[in-house]
């Protein structure tokens, strides 16, 4: 299915905040962010939605 992380429900710090904005304006998909960040993918798409964030997914 998908890789399992450790950081099941851990709260976002400012500096996870910031690297995700800076790899989403890079135009990066979400699996590449997620890996980049060891975040699920759900995370990752919850967290850009509710920062106004587009993130492109894989074509």
């Amino acid at each position: 299915m998908g890789d399992k992380f450790e950081r099941h429900r851990q709260p976002w710090t400012s500096d996870e905040i910031q690297k995700l904005h800076r790899l989403a304006a890079k135009g990066m998909s979400l699996r590449a962010i997620s890996k980049a960040m060891t975040r699920s993918e759900e995370s990752i798409q919850a967290r850009a939605k509710a920062d106004g964030l587009k993130v492109s997914k894989l074509r």
